[in-house]
């Protein structure tokens, strides 16, 4: 019988799902609620974001649930959500569900530029979760539209921003023009490898150039410097 509420078609293709997150016991637990769904099917899994990354394509999952820390302290802040940015970027068609403890506006801006298509918090209702993938299967997203315009107000600059710090016009000369070009696709929320594509450099050059871009800024992040590609577009912004 199907769950109230949450009909699947009989007529279409079960939705295919891939788990990523570094606790086994988490991961079971999202799979044995999953299978117990009709019309859902869990086609693989993963502990990292280097398993992922070579799994999901082969699996090929509707959706991919992926968890947006990994690794505690090793494993990066936000790295779950630079997995979804590699895969949307070979695959367009999957849809990233990023599933995390913490209500994180950072993260929650990350997944955006990623291109996630909803974040949930994993204290969320079993029934909940059945929903928000079989939602987001159907090309849905879903993200609080309140959350997303906050999110969004901070790129278009209308709301402080405490997280990246202000440029100085110094800072932006040290930046040669290629590495200007490449910031500007940065905040356009292109990936290493659509950069490459786009300016017909090896993939490894470009993450290369951003590690040194982001160097040369002064900040940790790829969002922040998102956010100072995105002010730099703004009528008071200037280019060096």
């Amino acid at each position: 019988m199907l769950t109230a509420g949450h009909p699947a078609p009989p007529s279409t293709a079960p939705v295919r799902v891939f788990l990523l997150d570094d606790h086994e016991v988490v991961r079971r637990g999202v799979r044995d609620l999953l299978e117990a769904e009709p019309g859902i099917v869990v086609v693989g899994e993963a502990a990292n974001a280097r398993e992922a990354l070579a799994r999901v394509p082969a699996a090929r999952p509707d959706v991919a649930v992926l968890d947006v820390r990994l690794g505690g302290a090793t494993g990066g802040d936000h790295e779950g959500v630079e997995v979804c940015r590699e895969l949307r970027a070979e695959l367009p068609d999957l849809a990233c569900l990023m599933l995390t403890s913490f209500d994180d506006d950072e993260a929650l801006f990350d997944a955006i530029m990623a291109g996630a298509a909803g974040y949930v918090l994993k204290q969320i209702g079993g029934s909940d979760l059945v929903a928000a993938v079989r939602t987001v299967a159907t090309g849905r997203s879903l993200l609080d539209p309140r959350m997303t315009d906050r999110v969004m107000a901070r790129i278009r600059g209308s709301v402080p921003d405490p997280g990246p710090k202000a440029v100085a016009p110094g800072e932006l000369d040290r930046l040669s023009p290629r590495e200007l070009e490449i910031l500007d696709l940065i905040g356009l929320g292109l990936t290493n490898r659509q950069i490459a594509d786009r300016l017909f450099l090896a993939e490894k050059t470009v993450k290369n150039r951003v590690s040194s871009i982001l160097g040369k800024l002064g900040v940790g992040r790829r969002v922040q410097a998102a956010l100072i590609a995105e002010r730099l577009r703004e009528p008071q912004g200037t280019r060096p």
